[in-house]
């Protein structure tokens, strides 16, 4: 599994989620948007990301997907090794991006992926893995036509787009107030669990 984070970067919480997912059987990496910009160091809540992000663009983050996707097959000692994607917010378009950039996944999840035409929508026609859409009900950021504009033209191309809503949950919902919507963040990763676990049958 390969974590992209929301606009936040490496932040703790994306490190202890890899945890969770390694807990789960995955071997997980979660990706660093800003190393290039803002050096390894640790970062926590005062850290300023706005700037670096800024800096990001589509084929920086696919070629980190891309070693992270490497790193994980090396180290499993298989090249045919079923990777996933899974982004929050910032990182949950770009998770569903990877399914055109890095050919060769055999999935990519999302949370609430922000702007989904404009930072995925450019990928559409190179799509080859399918989806797994997990969105807030009452997101303010994103209006449901765009995510449903979206998954109706990936689904154009022939591939899978399950999209599931959680009536009543706000953006960042699974990451940021998990106390409030445990039933939904309970949920959403079932569906994570049930999905890397159809697709991994099919390889």
């Amino acid at each position: 599994m390969v974590i992209l984070p929301d606009v936040r970067g490496l932040h703790p919480y994306y490190e202890d989620l890899a945890v969770r997912f390694a807990e789960a059987g995955f071997q997980t990496i979660a990706i660093d948007y800003f190393g290039r910009s803002a050096g390894l160091a640790k970062r926590d809540d005062s850290f300023d990301y706005k700037p670096h992000i800024e800096k990001t663009t589509p084929e920086g983050i696919a070629s980190d997907v891309r070693a992270a996707v490497i790193r994980l097959r090396e180290e499993s000692k298989n090249a045919g090794l079923p990777v996933f994607t899974v982004g929050f917010c910032f990182g949950g378009a770009n998770s569903w991006r990877q399914s055109g950039d890095n050919p060769g996944l055999s999935g990519c999840i999302g949370f609430y992926g922000g702007r989904p035409m404009y930072r995925a929508g450019p990928a559409i026609p190179r799509m080859t893995a399918p989806l797994l859409m997990l969105l807030a009900g009452d997101d303010k950021g994103t209006p449901p036509t765009e995510f449903e504009e979206f998954a109706q033209l990936v689904r154009a191309r022939g591939l899978a787009v399950e999209a599931h809503t959680y009536p009543g949950a706000p953006h960042s919902y699974f990451d940021r107030s998990f106390a409030e919507h445990r039933e939904a963040c309970k949920d959403s990763w079932k569906q994570i669990i049930e999905f890397t676990g159809r697709q991994m049958k099919r390889v």
